[in-house]
């Protein structure tokens, strides 16, 4: 039963990817070319893989069926679905900053923040990705690349990271953040033993 499984395509790689209309495709040599609403991507595929449309599909094969092969196949197909799906539709990430008088504003393109220096904080644009914001306390990252949304989204939480005892900084929305005892809570814990 192992050996069967192990002689098997990845799982993943094997699944066809769905081509959807608004996405223009252009397959040259082991070069993939695409375009869509949000901007275009391309990608180099290693030698050790085949890509092939069939009518709205596109199929990913490897040549051997080799460890390392196995793999890529596998991460291929999901870079080239992940980029497929943010041409669509931006991916996102939703940034909230916590505290008090801690708040994030639109710089033309930039984000400028005030998040507890003596001075603002101004979080240049990088190509590939737009910013909004919600209120004065929510960043939004939107792109079509999912890994450097997660990137620039991740750069930004560096900013600032929330603090252990009062949980104030930049989070990723929905982030649970364990906070640590301050030294009140702890004297009166003993004092009560």
């Amino acid at each position: 039963m192992v050996g069967k499984y192990f002689l098997n395509m990845s799982k993943i790689g094997s699944k066809p990817i769905k081509i959807p209309e608004s996405i223009q495709l252009n397959l040259e040599d082991n070069t993939i070319g695409l375009k869509g609403k949000e901007g275009e991507m391309r990608f180099n595929i290693p030698s050790v893989l085949k890509l092939k449309r069939e009518a709205v599909e596109l199929k990913l094969e490897t040549i051997n069926q080799e460890k390392k092969t196995k793999s890529l196949h596998g991460l291929y197909r999901q870079l080239i679905s992940n980029a497929m799906k943010g041409l669509e539709t931006p991916w996102q990430k939703i940034l909230e900053i916590v505290g008090t008088g801690y708040n994030v504003k639109l710089q033309g393109e930039d984000l400028l923040f005030k998040i507890g220096f003596s001075h603002p904080v101004i979080f240049k644009k990088p190509a590939g990705i737009r910013f909004q914001v919600a209120g004065n306390n929510k960043v939004i990252v939107l792109g079509a690349d999912k890994q450097l949304v997660g990137e620039i989204a991740y750069q930004i939480k560096k900013l600032k990271p929330p603090d252990a005892y009062k949980g104030k900084g930049i989070r990723y929305q929905g982030e649970i953040i364990k906070l640590k005892p301050g030294k009140k809570v702890k004297t009166a814990s003993e004092g009560a033993a």
